[in-house]
């Protein structure tokens, strides 16, 4: 199953209510999706079922391919939360370095973490393509990301980018990330950002280490799973499914892929990302 799982980990945020006729037809993503052939849709939509064909029979169960079946409103309801409107406003709030200089919220917050130029900064510009106003810098370098990045989606919840573990982290990365996943009482959901053609690393496992210490509940976004070979992929979610189900206890059960996100590729890709979150 691809991006559209995670709709249901958040789906409380976001009434349903903002979601009416008018979501189905409007948002890009959606309707240019539905003008696919199915099976394109589903490669788009589903992209762990593709794999199936490259794996022995009764593999593919491991994947857990079939655990969400999201509706149209589902994905309507992604693309709308990161829509702006006069009354839902979508703003970068602040950076910090420090948790006692984040922003007081009392709002649900959500934060991405990842190795660095794993793809954290260039997902979090997908979700925002439909505010261009607000600045999610990327850069093809390591490390670029050094302080903990704040941007608010409406009243609904707060996205934190944090900086990158790992090669070219920041010095005090530790200390500013650490005190964040431990203290910081309003954090709903992490995101943990894991290569998909390299497969858990030593570093991702310190950080899975963490959250599982601090019983934070988080999810394993899988990135670049268009950088190597389905055959190759496929081995490495198989590794790392297996890894989820039987040394954590605080992980989504459900792995979610992601396309690597470039500037050119217009609303659908974007509207995929979106999908990621709620």
């Amino acid at each position: 199953m691809g991006p559209l799982g995670l709709s249901t980990t958040l789906a409380g945020i976001v009434p349903r209510r903002l979601v009416g006729l008018r979501a189905y037809s409007g948002p890009a993503a959606v309707s240019n999706v539905l003008r696919l052939p199915e099976r394109q849709q589903k490669g788009l939509m589903f992209p762990l079922q593709e794999l199936e064909r490259y794996l022995v029979p009764g593999v593919s169960a491991k994947l857990h391919v079939r655990t969400f079946d999201p509706s149209l409103e589902d994905i309507a309801r992604a693309e709308v939360a990161f829509c702006p409107s006069p009354n839902h406003r979508i703003d970068y709030l602040s950076s910090a370095v420090r948790l006692d200089h984040a922003p007081s919220s009392s709002s649900p917050e959500i934060c991405f973490i990842g190795r660095s130029n794993v793809g954290k900064s260039s997902l979090i510009k997908a979700l925002f393509s439909l505010v261009p106003e607000v600045e999610v810098r990327v850069s093809k370098k390591p490390g670029h990301t050094k302080k903990m990045n704040f941007f608010k989606v409406g009243k609904y919840f707060t996205l934190v980018d944090m900086p990158g573990y790992g090669f070219k982290a920041p010095k005090d990365f530790v200390e500013m990330v650490e005190a964040y996943l431990k203290e910081r009482t309003n954090l709903t959901r992490t995101f943990l950002l894991v290569d998909s053609v390299v497969g858990i690393q030593k570093a991702d496992r310190i950080a899975i280490e963490m959250c599982e210490e601090y019983a934070l509940p988080y999810v394993m976004v899988l990135t670049k799973i268009d950088k190597a070979s389905k055959g190759h992929i496929a081995k490495q979610v198989l590794q790392i499914q297996e890894f989820v189900d039987t040394q954590t206890q605080g992980c989504f059960p459900q792995l979610f892929p992601v396309r690597t996100y470039r500037l050119d590729v217009g609303n659908l890709e974007c509207g995929q990302a979106r999908m990621i979150v709620l």
